[in-house]
Formats: C-alpha cells, sequence, structure tokens
C-alpha cells in the first residue's frame, strides 16, 4: 500500500519562523502577566529567598500606610516599590526564560503534528495510523521522503536518514538492520530508499519528547550543585534574618530605636537576592540553550557538565589523525 506524504518545509523557513516567537519581542507581554501571576507564595515557596523578599515588600507597604516620625512616608513607599520590583524582575526572568522554552517546545511539536506510519500487520499487510497510536513493539515501513514516526530499530532494509532536525549534523547518516548503526531516532526524515522500523519507546518516551520536556522545565531537577546552592542561600538567609531581628533589642538596651522600615531593608540587603532570584531562570535558560546548539541533555546534570567544555569533534567511525589534531588546536584556542 502506497501513502503520500506531503513534502517538508524547507529548514531555513523553519528557522526563520521560529525566530519570532522565541524574540523577546513575542514573550516579554506574556512573561509580565506571569510575572505578576508567580506573586503567590505557593509559586515562591520554591525560592526561599524571593518569599522573603515578598513578605518584606508586603510588610514595608504596610508600614507606608502607618505614620512614623522618624521615616517619612515617601521614604517607606520608595524602599517598597524597590522591593517589589525585585521581586517582580526575577519572577520576570523565570517566566521569560520558560516562555522561551515553551516557545521553542512547540516549534519542535509542530514537526510531529499530523504525522502518519505504515504499520505492519498480523497477515503482512499495512496500514495506515496515526503515529501516537504507535506501540513499543510495532513494526512501521518508512519510504523514502517520509519522517521515520517514532524512536525503534532497523530491523531489514539500509537507508540514508537526515537526522539534522535532532543532531544537527547537515549530511545524512546510514542506518541499515544489525550492527550499531541500526538506531533511528523519531521526527528524522528518510532520504532514500526504505527500512522496516520496530519501535522501541511508547508514546511521551521518545528522544524528541525528553528533549521537549526538558525544555519547558516541567520534569527538570536539579543538580547536586544547586541542591547545595539552595541550602547554602537559606542558610545565610536565615542567618542575615537572626542578625537582623537582634539589631533592634540591641537598639532599644542602648536607649535608641530603629525604623522597622530600615530594617527590613537592610535584611534585603544583605540575603543573597540576586542568586535566588535568578537561579531557576538560569536553569531553564541553560537546557534551553543546549537545544538550539542541537544538543540533547537527559538531565540538569548533563547541562552542568556542558559548561565545562568549548569544543567537541566527532568522526565516523573512530577519530583520524586529522579530526584529533583539529580539536587539539580548537582546545588550544578555546574555540
Amino acid at each position: 500500500m502506497n501513502m503520500h506524504v506531503p513534502a517538508s518545509k524547507p529548514a531555513v523557513p523553519a528557522k526563520s519562523a521560529e525566530a519570532p516567537k522565541t524574540a523577546i519581542s513575542a514573550l516579554w507581554r506574556p512573561a509580565l502577566v506571569q510575572a505578576f501571576v508567580k506573586l503567590d507564595p505557593r509559586q515562591l515557596k520554591r525560592s526561599p529567598v524571593m518569599l522573603v523578599v515578598e513578605l518584606t515588600a508586603i510588610f514595608t507597604t504596610v508600614l507606608c500606610f502607618i505614620p512614623d516620625a522618624d521615616v517619612p512616608t515617601f521614604v517607606a513607599a520608595q524602599i517598597a516599590l524597590w522591593l517589589w520590583f525585585t521581586v517582580l524582575f526575577a519572577n520576570f526572568a523565570e517566566a521569560l526564560a520558560e516562555g522561551r522554552g515553551k516557545a521553542r517546545a512547540d516549534s519542535l511539536k509542530a514537526g510531529s503534528e499530523g504525522l502518519s506510519a505504515r504499520r505492519k500487520q498480523a497477515n503482512g499487510s499495512f496500514q495506515i495510523v496515526p503515529a501516537t497510536s504507535l506501540r513499543k513493539g510495532d513494526v512501521v515501513r518508512v519510504e523514502a521522503g517520509e519522517m521515520i514516526p517514532g524512536d525503534g530499530e532497523v530491523i531489514e532494509g539500509i537507508a540514508a536518514v537526515n537526522e539534522a532536525a535532532i543532531t544537527g549534523e547537515s549530511a545524512p547518516v546510514i542506518r541499515e538492520s544489525g550492527g550499531d548503526r541500526s538506531a533511528v531516532t523519531g521526527n528524522t526524515r528518510l532520504v532514500s530508499d526504505w527500512l522496516l522500523v520496530k519501535i522501541t519507546v511508547n508514546p511521551g518516551e521518545s528522544t524528541l519528547d525528553r528533549m521537549i520536556a526538558l525544555v519547558e522545565g516541567a520534569k527538570r531537577q536539579k543538580t547536586p550543585n544547586e541542591v547545595a546552592l539552595d541550602i547554602l542561600l537559606i542558610g545565610l538567609t536565615l542567618i542575615f534574618l537572626l542578625v537582623v531581628v537582634t539589631l533592634q533589642p540591641f537598639a532599644h538596651f542602648a536607649n535608641g530605636s530603629l525604623p522597622l522600615v530600615f530594617l527590613v531593608a537592610l535584611l534585603v540587603t544583605l540575603i543573597p537576592t540576586t542568586i535566588g532570584g535568578l537561579l531557576s531562570a538560569i536553569g531553564i535558560a541553560g537546557m534551553d540553550r543546549l537545544v538550539r546548539l542541537n544538543v540533547i541533555a537527559k538531565s540538569g546534570r548533563a547541562v552542568e557538565a556542558a559548561g565545562m567544555y568549548t569544543c567537541c569533534c566527532w568522526t565516523r567511525p573512530a577519530p583520524s589523525r586529522s579530526a584529533t589534531v583539529a580539536a587539539r588546536r580548537c582546545m588550544r584556542h578555546r574555540v
């Protein structure tokens, strides 16, 4: 049975169409709305430092309506505005990073929408079904010009596959049954001949699905360094909170007084506000940057390790002398 497959969109227009979706001009309005939505303490509890800043902002706002001879109202209002700006800016940075990641994930999802497959039946015939209905163990036939409907293993045939959409490799690669070149990735295009592919993953578990989940940040787990940094930030916040709380009793003991507005401003100045506010945005932006470079990171630890490298070279089937020399030259000049 033959199946008509529409021609794919050229790579260049797809990239140019994707660029406006991830541009700041298209994301700042939704991010600004989300910055106010994220003021919910139930969302800020993931970042204890910013939760403390929001509580101090609320407390300072209340103090603005309480007359105090030692603190002019405009000074208290200015401090409250800066505190609210700090919280909103941190929320805006996180929302902007999430929005850019979701826009890129939507572009990845768009490539698999409406994809169909030619599934092999028990009697040997082929039936056209949606790619989303394929399950682990199904066998599909893919011909030249068609998209591979899911991750799998070639069980029959030999063909050239264009994997640029996933790996970024410009030249097609040969995939054939048996050996170490039998694995194929979903949403890559067959450019010649035909293949019988046995699906090896269920829907939602493919390489593309993992990329989308990582970019969206929905299933991202914190790395050990992030966990350690969170513990450090919480510890420093508690220490400085204790220091600021004890200043008022000392002031009363010395027959003096410290305005509460100034104590609140001092607390926000001492705690690591900047690091605590931008930590989550940095993690999401790191995964988005790797996806833009066509690098698949399967965990937050992998993103963290990617920052240690300045050059990577791959050759098939084994590194040649020229490739080794080129890699050393790149590392020497830190390209």
